[in-house]
């Protein structure tokens, strides 16, 4: 039986905590396109995860988790906090809203709703 479109995006969202991007591989569709508010669109698994990769590298913390989430067919809104804490610094709460587009049971689109300002205010504290 094939994973629901709901448990799919969460778990996604979960294997961020562990800070391996191959560990975000197999939800993603091979031509995801990720589109971070602010950001140009990033095209295909494999430059997805390169992003992840650096940011990754960047964040000594990274607690990612879903604060409320909706399904409608193919289609998941999910209400996020992305923990982000750099060395040395505290976890911030950056809110987050990511609409997700799902394909051959994986995500094949997915954009990212930031405050990019925000953010970077919460994270440099």
């Amino acid at each position: 039986m094939a994973q629901s479109n709901d448990s799919l995006v969460r778990e996604f969202v979960q294997a961020f905590n562990t800070k391996d991007a191959d560990r975000l591989a197999s939800y993603l569709h091979p031509d995801v396109v990720f589109h971070a508010y602010g950001d140009e669109q990033v095209r295909g698994r494999d430059a997805v995860l390169q992003v992840w990769r650096g940011v990754f590298g960047t964040f000594a913390e990274v607690q990612f988790t879903t604060v409320h989430q909706a399904v409608d067919g193919d289609v998941v809104i999910a209400e996020q906090v992305h923990g982000l804490g750099l060395p040395g610094r505290p976890v911030a709460p950056v809110m987050n809203m990511a609409i997700y587009e799902i394909r051959d049971g994986k995500i094949a689109a997915w954009r990212d709703y930031t405050n990019p300002q925000h953010a970077t205010r919460l994270i440099s504290g």
